[in-house]
């Protein structure tokens, strides 16, 4: 298969939204987790191409979109926006549900009207990002290409740093992490912030 990287188009949101499900229960396929396919994409991959696309970056293995890296330089200015043009819609699309709805849909419309959060001990790494790749795209050295094209943008615009988080049952996950050079920030009850210094 031939894997090429390039910059998003619009015609790849769609494909954004399937490769989040498909990668959306810590890595693996989330598409028995869900009732509506669309709710990972929304507050995890969508926003980020819709909002700030000259940091989203897509791979494709014959032409076809098989994986993807997306952020923003600026967490708090990214999170206004999404308050201000991103949620309100989906909001009123989703109520919320009732208190003891315990399914994975009920979880993300909840994070989608909470918006989201600042974390302080993140504020000093201002950049965030999202990186998945299909069973197809893994193994061929794409994960750690993406992360540089993502990297250097980021120094082009003269950001100083930048944290993501990942789930601590995605230890495939985090392996990678360490070894592309992120740094161990703080640890939550269910997930692990890394962070990495591009000044």
């Amino acid at each position: 298969m031939n894997f090429k990287i390039r910059s998003y188009h619009p015609s790849d949101l769609v494909s954004l939204y399937r490769i989040c499900l498909l990668t959306g229960d810590s890595g693996s396929d989330a598409s028995n987790l869900y009732k509506d396919p669309d709710l990972l994409g929304h507050f995890y991959a969508a926003p980020y191409a819709v909002l700030e696309p000259e940091l989203c970056f897509v791979v494709t293995g014959d032409g076809s979109p098989c994986g993807y890296i997306l952020g923003c330089r600026d967490s708090v200015k990214f999170f206004e926006r999404c308050e201000n043009e991103w949620f309100p819609v989906l909001r009123e699309r989703y109520p919320l549900p009732e208190a003891d709805d315990n399914s994975h849909d009920a979880r993300i419309i909840r994070l989608i009207h909470e918006g989201h959060k600042i974390v302080d001990e993140l504020k000093d790494y201002p950049a965030h990002l999202h990186i998945d790749l299909l069973p197809v795209a893994q193994g061929q050295g794409l994960g750690r290409k993406l992360i540089q094209i993502f990297t250097d943008k980021l120094r082009e615009l003269k950001t100083p740093a930048l944290h993501l988080q990942v789930g601590k049952r995605n230890t495939a996950a985090i392996g990678f992490y360490e070894r592309v050079g992120f740094h161990l920030i703080i640890e939550f009850e269910y997930s692990i912030a890394f962070g990495m210094k591009l000044t």
